[in-house]
């Protein structure tokens, strides 16, 4: 009965960390707070965001939850959607668009949960 259960606990917690560090971060942006999932604001410095963002040319690159987004167009193909807010004040969530992917990054980790 061990020899079972050992396999069976171990695979109830690397499994589900292995689904969520495979899928992807597709991202639909929408127009009402209402309807999104996170609300973001983009800042003007890396240091004072909470993600370092790196947006990808192919939502088969924008692997794992490490900042590579790719838009797509299709609400229903998206993994998260995101609301651009006019505000700090409003958003869940404070980002940086980068240059390069190697940048992308969580600066604040406090705030994972929100994209998983």
């Amino acid at each position: 009965m061990k020899h079972i259960l050992l396999p069976l606990f171990i695979l109830g917690f690397i499994l589900p960390a292995t689904i969520n560090s495979l899928s992807g971060q597709v991202i639909y942006s929408c127009n009402s707070k209402y309807e999104a999932d996170v609300k973001v604001f983009v800042v003007e410095s890396q240091y004072e965001a909470d993600l370092v963002v790196y947006k990808m040319d192919n939502k088969y690159n924008a692997e794992g939850n490490r900042g590579w987004w790719y838009f797509t167009d299709s609400k229903y193909d998206a993994d998260k959607s995101v609301w651009f807010a006019e505000s700090k004040y409003d958003a869940d969530l404070l980002i940086y668009f980068t240059d390069s992917k190697y940048n992308a990054e969580w600066r604040k980790r406090e705030k994972i949960h929100l994209l998983y």
